[in-house]
């Protein structure tokens, strides 16, 4: 049967509140790291010791779940261009040449 406009049976607000199991899942990871830090922290030191490139990847991956991304942003002109084409950053006195 296909919907018709202005149906007042259709939920035009979609889910009003968090799927219960989503909720369950990350109180129970949140309890998980709760009762393991301290041996995360020995965990990633040991994986730290063999590779740390390694150990850092671990470190970004967990704080993704927990710190929120944040989006890029374009500065620019009503025209579309750069604002900050034309400044130049210095530092220092300039190398002489030879």
């Amino acid at each position: 049967m296909p919907f018709k406009k202005d149906d007042p049976n259709i939920n035009r607000e979609g889910r009003t509140g968090p799927n219960h199991s989503t909720v369950q899942i990350k109180e129970a990871f949140s309890l998980l790291l709760d009762a393991n830090l301290d041996n995360m922290s020995i965990w990633l030191a040991q994986v730290a010791a063999d590779n740390p490139e390694k150990a850092m990847d671990i470190m970004i991956k967990l704080s993704e779940r927990f710190v929120p991304k944040l989006s890029q942003q374009a500065i620019t002109n009503e025209d579309g261009s750069n604002l900050f084409k034309n400044i130049e950053f210095k530092f220092g006195e300039p190398k002489q040449e030879d």
